[in-house]
């Protein structure tokens, strides 16, 4: 069976990933509103990981509400949660058995509540899959470091694949770096650079 993984060469997507292989035939998929080639590493991580990579193309309308959306809450929860249910959707339209994505059991955003899972089943005949649903931050920590070789830093130092990359960059063009500051709390991301 095909499935296809919402993908930003970071450790949970990454983790997400292996666990599924032994089952699917794993394809990453990392959706993009084309504001540069952050993808691009993604696809070189997916290469060194023997993974298929394809890319799909979010409606930027997505991205403007998702800005506007952001600086109207004032933080960023809600602008994410839009394009990761939007990047679901297209995937799933693609022509995969299943979809899946790399989201942890105690992560606020993105999340997909069951009914929403259910219904972009239903809709798109696919099965849904979050292989790490069961996981909270402390066991998928400890399952990268004995298995990928991460790079840790500050979100807008470590190039990632992921909508929020894309949301900055969109929100800085739209409302000054500063608007990016204050949406967007400190935070590490990781970006992988292959198995140990």
């Amino acid at each position: 069976m095909e499935l296809g993984l919402l993908y930003s060469g970071g450790k949970d997507s990454t983790l997400a990933a292996l666990l599924l292989e032994d089952f699917y035939e794993v394809t990453l998929v990392t959706a993009t509103f084309g504001v540069d080639d952050a993808w691009e590493h993604a696809r070189r991580t997916a290469d060194r990981l023997g993974f298929a990579f394809e890319t799909v193309d979010l409606d930027p309308d997505v991205a403007e509400r998702a800005v506007a959306q952001m600086v109207e809450d004032g933080y960023p929860r809600n602008g994410i949660q839009q394009v990761h249910l939007h990047a679901l959707e297209l995937v799933a339209g693609m022509s995969f058995d299943a979809v899946a994505d790399g989201s942890r059991r105690d992560d606020r955003v993105p999340s997909v509540s069951r009914a929403q899972a259910q219904s972009l089943e239903d809709r798109h005949g696919i099965d849904y899959i979050v292989p790490l649903s069961g996981f909270g931050r402390g066991a998928v920590d400890a399952l990268v470091d004995e298995t990928l070789d991460v790079t840790v830093g500050p979100s807008e130092e470590i190039p990632k694949a992921d909508y929020e990359a894309e949301l900055r960059a969109l929100l800085a063009r739209e409302h000054g770096e500063d608007a990016v500051a204050d949406v967007f709390p400190d935070h590490t991301q990781t970006y992988v650079n292959g198995l140990s």
